[in-house]
C-alpha cells in the first residue's frame, strides 16, 4: 500500500469516528444541556469535517494534533454518566489524562474529572430566560444568530423579540433577509420564515416578534408575553444610566449595552470582571470590541510579569459610522471614504481599561487607525514589564493561558506563519495572540492581537448575558484561576 493510500485510509477512519460523534454530542446537548468543547471550541451542531478541522487546529496551540481516536473514548464515557448542565472540554480531558500517572481507565478518569457535574453535585436545568434585542444592526444580527444557535437545548436564553423603527414596505422581509445572508459571515445556519401578518420571524423554530417603536418608553413587553427579560441595546444611542433606564419597561428586568458605558455604568469584559456584577444591577455595558480584545491579555501579562505602562495601537476595520465616499461627518476624519483610506481616529479602549481592571496601576494610552477591510482588526499592545523576560518564556506562557487558564474562552493562540486578518473571521475568542509576531526584549513586550470586532465581540456579549441570567454553566475539567 502506498503512502497516499495509507493517508486516505486514515482519513476515512477518522471521518467515520467523527460521524459517530455527532449524535452523541447532539444528545448530550438536547437532553442534558451539556455543551461538548474541544479546547474551548464548541462541537455542537458541527459537521464531520468541522470536527476534524477543530481537532487538527489543536496542533497550533498544543503543539501536536489531537485525533478523534483519542477524544472519542472520553465522549463515550460522558454518555454513561449522570450529567447535569455543564460545558465539558474533550481536549482538556485528553491532555490531562495523558499527564496522569495513576493508571486509571478513561471511564474512571472522566468520572473523576467531571464529578462536579454529576449525581448529587449537578445543578438543575434552568428555565429559559427571555431576551429582547433593541436594534438590529451588525452586532444585533450576530447576537441573534448566537442566541438562536444556543437555544437548541430548549433551555438557556430565548430570543423573544426585536425592536426596530419602521422601515416601510416589506420591512420585516428585508430584515429577515439580512439575518439570512451576510456578506462577511456567510449564510445563516438553518431556516428562516416570515409571517408578515403577525410581524414574526421564525428562525430554526424560534418565533421572534418584531416590534416597531421609535422610543423605548413606547413599549410594554408584557403585551407580548415577555417576562423578566434581558434587553440588549445594540444601537449605542443611549450610553449613560439615565438614558438606558428608559428600557426598564414592563417585562424588562435588565439592560445590557453593546458599547462603552458612560458615568457609573459598569463596563464588563467577560472572563475578567464579570464576577463583579452585583445581583441587583439592572444596567451594564459590555464595553467595546477593542476593550474586550486587549483587557484579557493585559490581565494575563500583569498577573505574571507586572505591567508598568503600555500603549495600544489598534488597526481597525471600517464600520458603519464612517462614510463610503467623502461626505459630511461630525468627526473630522471619519467623513473621508472608508473603503479608500486609512483613517486616524480615537479609541476609548485604553481609558476603559481602568473600569474593567481597576487594580491595574499602569497607565495605558491608545490610538486607532481605521483601514479598508470590512471585519477583523488587530491590536498592537506595547508593554513595559515589571521584570525582564524572554520571548520563549512569554510565548509559552500565553499559549498555556489560551489552553488551561480561566481566560481560555477569551484568549486564543495561533502559530500559523502565514496568518492574515480574514483567517479570523468568525473567531469566538475576544482576541488571538499571533505567536509569530510576538516581540520581547528584556522588560519590553509587544503583543499582536487579532480580533473579529463583530463576531468575537458578539460572543463576549452573549457570555455576559448568560452570566447575568444565571444560565452560564460551569466548565469541566476545572481550569486554573
Amino acid at each position: 500500500m502506498t503512502v497516499n493510500d495509507d493517508s486516505f485510509t486514515n482519513w476515512k477512519t477518522r471521518e467515520e469516528i467523527a460521524e459517530s460523534m455527532i449524535p452523541l454530542i447532539g444528545k448530550l446537548h438536547r437532553e442534558r444541556d451539556v455543551t461538548v468543547l474541544l479546547h474551548s471550541r464548541s462541537l455542537v451542531n458541527k459537521s464531520v469535517v468541522s470536527i476534524l478541522k477543530t481537532h487538527r487546529f489543536a496542533r497550533q496551540i498544543a503543539g501536536e494534533e489531537l485525533s478523534v481516536t483519542e477524544t472519542m473514548p472520553f465522549l463515550q464515557a460522558l454518555t454513561a454518566l449522570d450529567l447535569g448542565p455543564s460545558q465539558i472540554d474533550l481536549g482538556m480531558l485528553a491532555t490531562m489524562y495523558q499527564a496522569d500517572e495513576r493508571g486509571l481507565s478513561v471511564a474512571e478518569f472522566t468520572a473523576e474529572a467531571v464529578a462536579g457535574a454529576t449525581g448529587a453535585n449537578k445543578i438543575d436545568r434552568r428555565e429559559p430566560r427571555d431576551v429582547v434585542l433593541y436594534g438590529f444592526g451588525r452586532i444585533g444580527r450576530l447576537v441573534a444568530r448566537l442566541l438562536i444557535e444556543k437555544a437548541g437545548s430548549g433551555n438557556g436564553l430565548r430570543l423573544r423579540a426585536i425592536v426596530v423603527r419602521g422601515g416601510g414596505a416589506q420591512d420585516i422581509v428585508k430584515r429577515a433577509s439580512l439575518l439570512r445572508r451576510d456578506s462577511i459571515h456567510g449564510q445563516f445556519q438553518g431556516t428562516i420564515t416570515v409571517d408578515e401578518e403577525t410581524s414574526t420571524i421564525v428562525a430554526n423554530g424560534n418565533a421572534i416578534k418584531v416590534i416597531y417603536a421609535d422610543d423605548p418608553t413606547a413599549v410594554d413587553y408584557t403585551e407580548y408575553g415577555i417576562r423578566d427579560a434581558i434587553l440588549i441595546d445594540n444601537t449605542g444611542k443611549w450610553r449613560d444610566r439615565e438614558g438606558l433606564s428608559n428600557h426598564l419597561r414592563p417585562g424588562i428586568e435588565k439592560v445590557v449595552l453593546t458599547a462603552p458605558g458612560k458615568g457609573d455604568v459598569p463596563n464588563i469584559v467577560h472572563g475578567v470582571n464579570h464576577h463583579t456584577i452585583k445581583p441587583d444591577e439592572q444596567i451594564l455595558s459590555c464595553a467595546s470590541c477593542t476593550t474586550n480584545a486587549i483587557v484579557p491579555p493585559l490581565k494575563a501579562m500583569d498577573d505574571e510579569y507586572g505591567v508598568l505602562r503600555g500603549h495600544v495601537e489598534t488597526v481597525h476595520s471600517f464600520t458603519n459610522d464612517q462614510n463610503l465616499l467623502d461626505n459630511y461627518h461630525k468627526s473630522e476624519r471619519r467623513g473621508r471614504s472608508a473603503p479608500l483610506n486609512m483613517v486616524i481616529t480615537e479609541t476609548g479602549a485604553a481609558s476603559a481599561v481602568a473600569k474593567a481592571l481597576p487594580d491595574l496601576k499602569a497607565k495605558i494610552s491608545g490610538s486607532s487607525i481605521r483601514v479598508p477591510v470590512p471585519d477583523v482588526s488587530i491590536a498592537i499592545l506595547n508593554l513595559q514589564l515589571a521584570r525582564e523576560a524572554t520571548r520563549e518564556e512569554v510565548h509559552d506562557y500565553l499559549r498555556e493561558v489560551s489552553l488551561t487558564s480561566s481566560l481560555k474562552r477569551q484568549i486564543d493562540f495561533t502559530t500559523a506563519p502565514d496568518a492574515v486578518s480574514s483567517d479570523f473571521i468568525g473567531s469566538r475568542h475576544a482576541s488571538i495572540v499571533d505567536a509569530g509576531a510576538l516581540k520581547v526584549d528584556g522588560d519590553n513586550a509587544i503583543l499582536y492581537l487579532w480580533y473579529d470586532n463583530e463576531f468575537g465581540y458578539s460572543c463576549q456579549v452573549v457570555r455576559v448575558v448568560q452570566h447575568v441570567s444565571g444560565v452560564e454553566y460551569p466548565t469541566y475539567p476545572a481550569t486554573a484561576v
